[in-house]
């Protein structure tokens, strides 16, 4: 372990460490105090109300401003860092008012943290959870509905559903005289721009989140409100023209966002004119030994390389019935002299790809992919990345890899070369494999671009997900990088997506992936936009620790730094009751541009006083002097 890296074991009691704040005063009796996020408190005498809470540090510092008691605290959403203080009140005297909308998230919040995922899980991207529940249940008062009147000494809060930033957000509007003040949440900071990325994320691409979003902040601007009071960041003073701008900007953004081809027309496109028809039901001929489904099964992953001896390579298998796998491979042994399946190649971890494994295995078939996406296929559930295997239901959990490549490799198969490198862009998790084929250079890319390079509106990008570990810079612009280094005169997309003469199309992907990294660096607040783009900067393998049969389990806990500077982190693992971490708290220091990783000791002291079910683990995270509070989170089960 580097010396730079030091770790301080303190007990937890000892370690909530808050950054010093003060009270700022942002209009007579009105106040922030800052920590986690922006906690505002609404003065009346010795009585306060306040909206959002952070850590709860405030309430240590009330009498500074001549406050005796807070009698309501107000929610504008679930988010953890906005609430992670609430056990500090003294229920007996503060109450708590939240949004409807966001009821189940604070009062069943272990529900959306599952410990085995589906594509269909509520508030999910594909398996891959977006919201950010409190670590327990949040006992609530009062709940609010959109247009209700929160009456407080003599002030009238007027409640406003705002969804966006979080699925059920809420808004408070506080008038005084011809001075119109919103309490926003994290709808916008101040510069007309996101509080982050990863909340608003809801989908795969299909810009759900961003359309929510929108309505949220137009709506807002049609109060015309002087000032806007953030979750993050400074005061708004000219709210009215931000929230305009912002609106305009979403717009834009959202125009390069979605899709660059019509992901529509995958399922209605007529036959490819570069293939020809065969005897094998589905299955096209791309060049004399290149095959691939046809129309009739768009979307389907099959591609396949049978070589003059009848051995044959798979590129991709998956989302088709086991009995048209069969019959398949019957057609192709009666008309294409195909002997035997050697290899499935997995283009990226996403478990479409291979739903037929146990079929394949039956076969004879051996599986082939790179040492990074390896063990996404054998340990799915030890990560929180959207489409492992297990979240399509198939009947099996994880797949075993036979053969594990590494970039650069080049593979002798049936008198070819196959070069396998990485190959990111919709996912981290990606590799891509060309070779010299029938005369033509060919490249299988996974899911990293689809379309018609003929149409010169298309730049054929996939889906922008960052919960598949996508930053721009480290995903589609090195994929648009490769494509451009390789020089393919065929590129074999996965879901049965052919591409020829591609060279302007790869140019116009590469145009693409710089400008939407632009559109991001001007959406986001941070100098380093990544912090507020990546849900994974603090994460933990496995993500799903079982505990109901060992008392110890080990868990490697990543801290990643973006910036080009060195970075200096703080740590707080929240357990729950029943079980002991070591470390519990660590603190240190990682090179710029870096990922540091180290072992944290998880162990059952008292099984009976652990919670039944799933729980979850935040952590407190504090860097380079920015408290950030309880951003990301792993989960444990110790009872079954």
């Amino acid at each position: 372990m580097p010396r730079s890296f030091l770790i301080t074991i303190l007990s937890f009691g000892l370690c909530l460490h808050t950054v010093h704040a003060a009270f700022k005063e942002v209009s007579p009796n009105l106040f922030v105090w800052t920590d986690t996020c922006n906690a505002y408190l609404l003065r009346d005498g010795d009585t306060a109300l306040m909206i959002d809470l952070g850590d709860g540090s405030v309430l240590e510092h009330l009498s500074e401003i001549g406050v005796k008691k807070v009698e309501w605290v107000l929610l504008t959403d679930h988010h953890r860092e906005s609430l992670q203080g609430v056990d500090r009140l003294d229920r007996n005297i503060t109450k708590i008012a939240a949004p409807k909308e966001e009821q189940a998230l604070l009062e069943t919040p272990t529900l959306f943290r599952k410990w085995h995922p589906r594509l269909s899980d509520k508030y999910s991207v594909h398996g891959a959870s977006y919201v950010r529940p409190p670590q327990s249940p949040v006992k609530v008062d009062r709940w609010l509905a959109t247009d209700e009147t929160f009456e407080w000494h003599g002030r009238s809060i007027q409640c406003l559903s705002t969804p966006g930033h979080s699925p059920g957000g809420m808004s408070y509007i506080l008038k005084s005289g011809d001075k119109t003040t919103i309490f926003i949440g994290g709808i916008m900071h101040d510069g007309a721009k996101m509080t982050n990325w990863f909340d608003t994320e809801w989908d795969y691409g299909f810009g759900k989140g961003i359309d929510v979003l929108v309505a949220s902040v137009e709506k807002l601007a049609t109060l015309a409100p002087q000032l806007a009071l953030s979750a993050q960041g400074p005061p708004i003073h000219d709210a009215t023209v931000q929230l305009n701008t912002y609106s305009k900007k979403l717009t834009t953004f959202r125009a390069d966002y979605v899709r660059g081809y019509p992901v529509a027309d995958l399922s209605k496109r007529p036959p490819h004119p570069a293939t020809k028809p065969t005897s094998v039901h589905y299955v096209v001929q791309v060049t004399p030994h290149l095959y691939m489904f046809g129309p009739e099964m768009a979307g389907m992953n099959f591609a396949i390389i049978i070589a003059d001896s009848g051995h044959a390579l798979l590129l991709d298998c998956g989302l088709f019935p086991k009995l048209v796998l069969n019959r398949i491979i019957d057609d192709m042994k009666k008309h294409l002299g195909l002997k035997q399946i050697d290899a499935c190649w997995i283009s990226h971890s996403h478990g479409d790809h291979f739903t037929l494994f146990p079929a394949l295995q039956e076969h004879g078939v051996k599986f082939w992919t790179m040492d990074t996406i390896a063990d996404k296929c054998e340990n799915p559930r030890a990560y929180d990345y959207p489409a492992m295997i297990g979240t399509y239901n198939a009947g099996f959990e994880s797949a075993k890899i036979d053969r594990i490549l590494h970039a650069g490799d080049v593979i002798e198969w049936e008198g070819y070369k196959l070069h396998i490198d990485w190959m990111p862009g919709q996912t981290e998790f990606g590799n891509g494999l060309w070779l010299e084929l029938d005369g033509k250079r060919i490249v299988f890319t996974g899911d990293n671009l689809f379309g018609d390079p003929s149409d010169p509106a298309q730049n054929g990008h996939e889906c922008v997900v960052a919960r598949n570990s996508a930053i721009t810079e480290e995903g589609y612009l090195v994929a648009a990088k490769y494509l451009q280094k390789v020089k393919p005169d065929i590129i074999m997309g996965a879901h049965s997506v052919l591409m020829t003469e591609p060279a302007a199309f790869i140019d116009r992907y590469h145009d693409w992936a710089q400008r939407i990294i632009g559109l991001y660096k001007d959406l986001l607040p941070d100098a380093d936009y990544a912090y507020l783009y990546d849900p994974y900067w603090v994460s933990a393998y496995p993500y799903r620790v079982d505990l109901t049969k060992e008392d110890t389990q080990t868990v490697q806990i990543t801290v990643r730094n973006h910036r080009n500077t060195e970075q200096k982190h703080r740590l707080i693992l929240k357990l729950p009751p029943g079980l002991e971490a070591n470390p519990s708290v660590f603190e240190g220091t990682i090179a710029a541009k870096s990922r540091q990783s180290f072992p944290v000791k998880i162990t059952v002291k008292d099984r009976t006083k652990v919670p039944q079910g799933v729980q979850i683990v935040p952590f407190d995270i504090t860097l380079d002097d920015k408290r950030y509070g309880e951003l990301f989170d792993f989960v444990i089960q110790a009872r079954e």
